[in-house]
């Protein structure tokens, strides 16, 4: 017979696909189901964070993301999974905005950029980040990802404003390395926000201010 596998052709005139190419095709194609309605249910968390919903429950998950309850637990085993999905879409969103800030040069400099990079992250992240602090300590998997955040926000207090602690001594410098955390963190960027009502510009000069101060004299 003239017709076979690739030659052969459909009534539309294209080559037929073998029973191999129909079983990955089956199966890319469930994959991609798969990894959309996973997508769903990260996109309709995060959405319902951002209107301010902080204790998001499956269900409304699942409505929000336009599939049934069933469904969502098919694709996540549990909350934490979903948790950690998210954190994963949150991490990439951050990476995305991070510069490398340069360790040497002026300290005037390096605080600026300094402060202008952790502004634009908390003010992307905020609606998220309230609703992981407030989740903490009933989640593992958010209280873990938030000790990564908060570690590696650390390391980089501790690479950009190197020469400072280094002329900070031995005895001091753990304090100040402390104290340049706290200041530059989302701990004390939320209350400037939400409860002094400050705008983020105003914000942002608070914590330049108090991070200058603590670094005065240590270039």
């Amino acid at each position: 017979m003239r017709c076979l596998h690739e030659q052969c052709k459909n009534i539309y005139g294209r080559p037929m696909r073998s029973a191999s190419q129909l079983r990955d095709a089956s199966t890319d194609g469930r994959l991609a189901r798969s990894a959309g309605t996973r997508a769903a249910v990260v996109d309709a968390l995060l959405a319902l964070l951002h209107e301010g919903d902080l204790r998001a429950t499956a269900p409304r998950i699942a409505e929000r993301a336009g599939i049934s309850l069933r469904s969502v637990f098919q694709h996540f085993p549990d909350m934490e999974a979903i948790y950690a999905a998210v954190a994963d879409r949150q991490t990439s969103r951050i990476r995305a905005l991070m510069r490398p800030i340069p360790q040497s040069g002026p300290l005037a400099q390096r605080l600026a950029a300094f402060v202008a990079q952790r502004v634009l992250v908390f003010e992307t992240i905020a609606p998220v980040r309230r609703a992981a602090v407030l989740m903490e300590p009933f989640s593992p998997e958010i209280a873990k990802r938030l000790r990564q955040a908060r570690a590696v926000a650390r390391r980089e207090v501790e690479r950009v404003f190197a020469r400072e602690l280094a002329a900070a001594g031995l005895g001091q410098r753990r304090e100040l390395l402390a104290a340049l955390d706290v200041t530059s963190s989302w701990s004390t960027w939320e209350p400037l926000r939400a409860q002094q009502g400050l705008s983020a510009d105003r914000s942002r000069s608070v914590v330049a201010r108090m991070l200058g101060a603590l670094l005065a004299d240590r270039g």
